[in-house]
């Protein structure tokens, strides 16, 4: 390991400071505003600079040497806070401004028996924010974090032209993300064990069948407990990969720009359908009562919300199933522009 500055401007140490650079004055930007507790765009901004911090670390972490009190986990603990409190804020503007106002008055009631729960809960969890933001382990990671930026610690392979070693960094991220059991939710398994298995993914998956079953009744489109959590599993995969392709976008053109797009659109889709699981438990915990008998109205509502989100996560679905697909995505990857 070395501390000398990086002169050339291709290599990959050179953008790993850059990205830490970055994100790290993104996210002391909106850190006083947080406190003030003011605006809920403030926590968003600084949970999105936070997020992308710790992404870079994980991205780079064989291009420097961060100190422990600026490390991944770290990290991670000061995301999580700021994650609890975000969660809330979500929960609180679904049910309010989205949800609340088309319901009847009887339902309204309940429905604001629910808020005030929340906004306890929304307190407690700024509490733990503020504790955070004043402790002496977050000044600690500020200050080391900048101590490093000032005079960064680089590994040995930080020297390689990042255009070099870029398909390296990225391209086990995409192996984990089309690995991920989640892309066969709703798709039946007697239709991929066939006599040209190894074909499975792009002779099947244009086939009609193979996507969730839509019915014609008001439930509409059903995935079970287990299906919900792969899916969340797969957002999380969906947003590491994301954040991860988001620091190299000057090193790929156009069909790059693309594929980081689909994944965007993944985290939201798949995004939309883990909020309506966890405001039904939510309601459901709160009100310690059936919400189908309490709330259909507004069950009708998260239903109808569901069903659109599994239907534009169906398209991705179906697109990222395809092997050729696929193997354009890992091409792409391998063909870094040279700046």
């Amino acid at each position: 390991m070395n501390t000398q500055v990086l002169q050339k401007s291709n290599s990959i140490g050179y953008w790993a400071s850059l990205a830490f650079e970055k994100h790290f004055q993104k996210t002391l930007k909106h850190e006083l505003e947080v406190l003030k507790d003011k605006e809920p765009e403030e926590l968003h901004q600084m949970r999105i600079g936070i997020r992308r911090l710790r992404s870079a670390a994980q991205g780079f972490r064989l291009v420097v040497a961060l100190p422990k009190a600026a490390q991944d986990q770290k990290i991670g603990k000061i995301a999580r806070c700021l994650g609890g409190l975000r969660d809330l804020d979500v929960l609180l503007e679904a049910l309010e401004n989205r949800y609340k106002p088309n319901l009847s008055t009887i339902e309204q009631v309940e429905i604001e028996q629910a808020l005030q729960k929340l906004r306890e809960q929304r307190h407690q969890a700024f509490k733990k924010v503020r504790k955070l933001l004043k402790h002496q382990s977050y000044l600690m990671f500020k200050e080391k974090f900048q101590e490093w930026l000032n005079n960064p610690i680089y590994r040995d392979i930080s020297q390689l032209p990042i255009q070099k070693v870029l398909p390296d960094l990225l391209l086990p991220e995409i192996s984990q993300l089309f690995l991920h059991p989640g892309w066969l939710v709703g798709i039946e398994k007697e239709n991929w064990e066939t006599n040209n298995n190894h074909d499975f993914l792009l002779q099947k998956i244009n086939s009609k069948d193979q996507v969730i079953k839509i019915n014609d009744d008001t439930s509409a489109i059903n995935i079970n407990d287990a299906e919900k959590k792969k899916l969340h599993s797969l957002r999380k995969k969906v947003k590491e990969v994301r954040y991860q392709m988001s620091l190299f976008t000057e090193f790929y053109g156009s069909t790059y720009k693309a594929y980081l797009k689909d994944m965007k659109e993944l985290q939201e889709y798949l995004g939309d359908i883990q909020d309506g699981v966890v405001l039904r438990n939510f309601l459901e915990s709160i009100l310690q009562s059936n919400i189908d008998k309490v709330l259909p109205s507004l069950v009708k509502q998260l239903q109808q919300d569901r069903e659109k989100a599994l239907r534009k996560w169906q398209v991705l679905q179906r697109r990222y199933l395809n092997i050729q697909v696929r193997q354009n995505f890992r091409l792409e990857l391998l063909r870094p522009l040279n700046l």
